[in-house]
């Protein structure tokens, strides 16, 4: 059975909320062991915690679906790991000047796009212009330099960090698509 982990962002939120339970039930329908667990040093989301628990929870094989500071140590998981598809919400690639960010550990190399890109079949990313913490050139630069499927929305924000989200059916959908191989 295929493993599809999502890895939430930092600050806190718990694997329980916004969009993560209803990508879940979504994706166990399709017939994929969904791993969707609180993550360790969730405040800061600091490297040397969470590349160890995604590395225990899933395989090469899996599906990795990563938002905000997820989608960071998605990336940096990729470096040294490989992963069927790889999903990246709200992703940024630098520390964006804040002080928790740049704790986090990810930011003190740097990126080997090149690598990531080996490492996965299929990269696709959601970003949306009205993101109030994520500037939209970051997610831009990020598609070019992983030559990423890309998805970019007006009015979506964060992803549901400031805005009730409770579901995300884009994201399913390019899932679905992976899994019966049209994507």
């Amino acid at each position: 059975m295929t493993k599809a982990m999502i890895i939430p962002g930092n600050g806190g939120r718990q694997i329980n909320g916004s969009w993560y339970p209803s990508v879940k039930n979504a994706l166990s329908d399709l017939g994929l062991e969904v791993i969707a667990k609180d993550m360790p040093d969730p405040e800061l989301a600091r490297k040397e915690f969470w590349l160890p628990f995604i590395e225990e929870n899933i395989d090469d094989d899996s599906i990795i679906i990563g938002y905000s500071s997820g989608a960071v140590a998605a990336l940096r998981y990729l470096e040294d790991h490989s992963c069927s598809l790889l999903i990246l919400i709200g992703l940024h690639y630098t520390d964006l000047g804040i002080e928790s960010e740049k704790q986090s550990g990810y930011f003190d190399a740097p990126w080997e796009w090149e690598k990531v890109k080996k490492n996965t079949k299929k990269i696709v990313m959601f970003a949306s212009q009205d993101d109030p913490f994520i500037p939209i050139e970051q997610p831009r630069f990020a598609k070019e330099k992983l030559n990423a499927e890309y998805h970019e929305f007006l009015n979506e924000g964060h992803f549901g960090a400031l805005k009730s989200k409770t579901s995300f059916p884009e994201v399913v959908s390019v899932v679905d698509q992976f899994i019966s191989g049209n994507l």
